[in-house]
């Protein structure tokens, strides 16, 4: 998945170097894929990364849950699906640019390189690019 993992590290938290994958859902990918979550991701065998890459995949073969995944009811196809790296990248600049597009107070927002999520901004995020912010000479 255009990621390097380091094998050293156990499985589950190996994995968790690609975009897109968390500790919870690789655990469960191991589990389903009926690789031991104890060993180091550099003794694997290519027929268990297959397994793991294949579960990774598609989850829904392998009865994982949907509230499991980090695309739930795409707004675009309707379907849930798990998206790493280079697709989730695309997926998530596709959004932002409907929330742009819409007008949407939240792609405002990011149009503006304002917070997005409530945070206060009076006396934080004074550093970077904001707009409207004269600096001193």
């Amino acid at each position: 998945m255009s990621t390097n993992v380091d094998g050293k590290r156990k499985v589950p938290f190996a994995l968790t170097a690609i975009r897109g994958l968390g500790r919870r859902f690789t655990t469960l990918a191991c589990k389903k894929a009926g690789v031991n979550v104890h060993k180091r991701a550099g003794e694997l065998k290519p027929a268990e990364i297959d397994k793991v890459l294949d579960v990774i995949a598609k989850p829904e073969d392998y009865k994982i849950p949907r509230y499991f995944l980090n695309r739930q009811r795409d707004w675009k196809e309707g379907n849930s699906l798990q998206a790493t790296s280079t697709v989730l990248d695309s997926k998530i600049r596709d959004d932002l640019d409907r929330l742009k597009k819409i007008r949407n107070h939240r792609g405002l927002r990011h149009y503006w390189n304002l917070r997005v999520r409530g945070q206060h901004t009076c006396t934080t995020g004074r550093h970077g690019n904001v707009r409207g912010v004269i600096k001193k000479k």
